[in-house]
């Protein structure tokens, strides 16, 4: 969970690497460093806080640098301070390195080279690979790096400099990705973890793979493997124009909840078919003959895109009649699951990087699976993995809180389903009344929005508590929990989801008064039983705020507060109640004066285990 950047060329190194930081900053903010060559010598500094922390310091003391390697941090190993930081060095300043990912066996390697007397500063798995590439250097730095590597175990993506090769950067990967772009002349060569990081320039780039090393100096890139110098494709990226600013809003949370009338309505366009009563994706390149012979779904995502699967688990088997499964991707890599090539694997992940499950990707298709990855940015590396990609086209997503592109994976995931469904048993009429009614998603998302200063006065309300307690049932359910989530990250309040039939087989024993339920009551197939599990949680004493159709007035008899939303199919409430739970979690976050964009603890993407 961390962001590499480098830069040899004829612009400004330092600069370039400082703006490179930027755009990777979601892969971690807990500090930020930069190391090059000035004078012979391995310059380089660090600091915990974020990347303007290490801009404001070299805006005060400028300096021009031979090369830069960079890196952003999210702390895996070590508390996130100024020792921890990035890059690291060897006992003799003679080497730099920045490093993403974890070393297994990083403990007998420190106990192996503190026996030979060599110190450590730093409580962090990456001190160990610098001490140990310089211990092995002997003239020769990528004899000394695969010498090294070839005692290491473990996930990463390292860049590497040294005082006696001063116009030579080294990046070796395992599991874990880097990019190396390159202008047509080769006058200018860029390392990133990510390659939507070359900032809007078109550039060729070279995607390394396991254990392939790349020697990177002033016009030239030679890569090795097993120590044979290979031959590897690029590929042409055309860089796009993203501004990041914030506009009228004070967050860039809330500027994206308020964008997503239009990013449902940007996937949706050219995405069905009135006439058919069916979706169509362009970017769909597995075979209709293939999605046929489906027998089984398994669907694997993390964190926020794993609610969306729940909820399209559901709506596959209801509507489609395919027995699906979601699974979190960091569980299911160490389950044995029963996969075929009669099984269709969707893996879901926003940036298109998180480690568990590309990890489980590659594990589906080593079982013959096909996969469709369903993701936000293109050139990621879930859109090379997977056989095919459905991109979101939500835009970028700043908020280190996922919002637009939840609702936007929400309409992917519906329109696949009735796909699915029409190359089964659905009719075209029943197809074109669910079209009729995805069409209306954005105008009732847009009525909660226009309506968003009521949820406010319910939330600076509800903002005196210390623990919620989040219902559901069906859709609802995982409505819920998606809405605790949301919570929990920018709020630092304790929430928990919990389907509402389950409440009085345990967690009822929880409740009083100063346990609010935030109940989502929007689906009309489980409105009588959810009434009645209020009335349990009444009886106890605990206060309740009901999310709830408009239609569902019988609802105030028993509830201390409702938030009214558009009334929607059950299949598609999910969407006015989800920006509603976004809008309630963002007002109390603001209320209690947390920090919304960037929340402690938290990076956007999660590129470690």
């Amino acid at each position: 969970m961390c962001g590499i950047f480098g830069y040899i060329g004829k612009k400004d190194s330092l600069t370039t690497c400082i703006k490179g930081l930027k755009h990777l900053e979601y892969r971690g903010y807990d500090s930020a460093g930069i190391a090059g060559i000035y004078n012979g010598d391995i310059f380089h500094y660090k600091s915990s806080g974020k990347i303007n922390v290490l801009e404001d310091y070299f805006n005060e003391k400028p300096i021009k640098l031979d090369l830069a390697i960079g890196h952003t941090r999210w702390a895996t190993h070590g508390k996130p301070d100024n020792i921890n930081a990035h890059p690291h060095l060897d006992a003799n300043n003679t080497l730099a390195i920045v490093h993403n990912g974890i070393i297994e066996n990083f403990s007998s390697l420190k106990k192996m080279l503190q026996e030979k007397n060599i110190p450590f500063k730093s409580e962090t798995d990456t001190e160990v690979v610098a001490q140990l590439i310089a211990y092995y250097y002997k003239d020769n730095f990528y004899a000394a790096i695969e010498q090294a590597f070839s005692h290491i175990k473990g996930t990463y993506a390292i860049a590497a400099i040294h005082k006696n090769h001063p116009n030579q950067i080294i990046a070796i990967t395992k599991e874990s990705p880097l990019a190396i772009g390159y202008n047509d002349d080769h006058s200018e060569i860029l390392i990133s973890s990510d390659p939507n990081a070359f900032f809007e320039r078109s550039l060729n780039v070279i995607f390394l793979k396991n254990d392939e090393i790349a020697v990177i100096s002033n016009n030239q890139i030679e890569i090795f493997h097993k120590n044979e110098k290979i031959q590897k494709k690029s590929q042409r990226l055309n860089g796009e124009h993203n501004t990041y600013d914030k506009g009228e809003f004070e967050h860039f949370m809330l500027k994206e909840i308020y964008e997503q009338p239009c990013t449902i309505q940007k996937v949706m366009l050219g995405n069905y078919s009135d006439e058919f009563g069916t979706a169509e994706f362009e970017d769909l390149k597995v075979s209709t003959k293939e999605l046929m012979a489906t027998r089984h779904i398994l669907i694997i995502a993390c964190g926020t895109s794993w609610h969306a699967g729940c909820i399209a688990a559901t709506m596959l088997e209801d509507k489609a009649r395919i027995p699906t499964q979601c699974e979190i991707a960091s569980e299911i890599r160490y389950k044995n699951p029963i996969i075929s090539n009669e099984t269709l694997v969707i893996a879901i992940s926003q940036s298109g990087e998180t480690a568990d499950t590309i990890a489980a990707v590659k594990e589906a298709k080593a079982k013959g699976a096909k996969v469709i990855g369903i993701c936000n940015v293109k050139n990621s590396a879930l859109a090379r993995e997977a056989d095919s990609c459905i991109f979101l086209k939500a835009g970028p997503e700043f908020s280190v809180c996922s919002t637009k592109a939840f609702t936007s994976q929400l309409t992917v995931l519906s329109l696949f389903t009735l796909f699915m469904s029409r190359l089964r048993h659905m009719g075209k009429e029943e197809g074109q009344l669910f079209i009729n009614e995805i069409k209306k998603v954005p105008t009732k998302v847009q009525q909660v929005l226009d309506h968003s200063d009521n949820i406010r006065k319910f939330s600076i309300k509800y903002s005196k508590y210390k623990n919620f307690f989040f219902l559901g049932r069906q859709y609802m359910y995982v409505t819920g929990l998606e809405a605790a989530l949301k919570l929990k990250e920018i709020s630092y309040l304790n929430a928990n989801g919990y389907p509402a039939g389950e409440l009085k087989h345990g967690p009822i024993a929880l409740l009083d008064g100063n346990l609010p339920v935030i109940a989502f009551c929007s689906n009309t197939q489980t409105y009588d039983k959810l009434f009645s599990n209020l009335m349990e949680v009444k009886a106890r004493g605990a206060p309740i705020l009901a999310f709830a159709c408009e239609d569902n007035q019988s609802i105030q008899e028993i509830t201390d507060d409702v938030i009214y939303l558009p009334h929607s199919i059950d299949e598609l409430a999910i969407f006015p109640s989800s920006v509603a739970g976004q809008l309630f979690a963002y007002h109390i976050a603001k209320e209690i004066g947390t920090e919304i964009d960037r929340p402690r603890n938290l990076a956007k993407s999660v590129t470690v285990e």
